[in-house]
């Protein structure tokens, strides 16, 4: 089965989290947290910066690893490091995704998260 690794941010403002809908692909409408594929020599850190910056137009920090899942989609293996991120500079500007919300934890649940993101969404719950 082929293995993807990928890093996501959870990126935090005023109580609420930071959630984009896909716009492609098998889970096309989807939401997740953004981010992407880490590439060759890349700290996830880095990977998840990189991410940001090309979907998004914004630099972050990452303030600390949250959450790594394993998860087995029907076609891959996903490993899934969820970074805790707060904005240094700019506004989130969709370059790929479909939509975005901010969702405070009453709302979480509102929208229709990836599976591999739920674990992520249930242990969010308990902060």
């Amino acid at each position: 089965m082929k293995h993807i690794e990928v890093v996501a941010a959870i990126i935090r403002k005023d109580g609420k989290i930071f959630a984009t809908q896909r716009g492609y692909g098998d889970f096309k409408d989807w939401w997740e947290f953004p981010g992407g594929k880490m590439e060759a020599g890349e700290t996830p850190e880095e990977a998840l910066e990189r991410e940001i910056r090309e979907e998004l137009d914004t630099e972050i920090s990452v303030d600390g690893l949250f959450k790594t899942v394993e998860y087995d989609y029907p076609t891959f293996h996903i490993t899934l490091h969820c970074f805790l991120c707060s904005i240094l500079k700019g506004d989130l500007y969709l370059k790929e995704h479909e939509a975005a919300k901010w969702l405070d934890i009453d709302h979480i649940d509102s929208v229709k998260w990836l599976p591999a993101d739920e674990a992520v969404i249930q242990m969010l719950k308990t902060i």
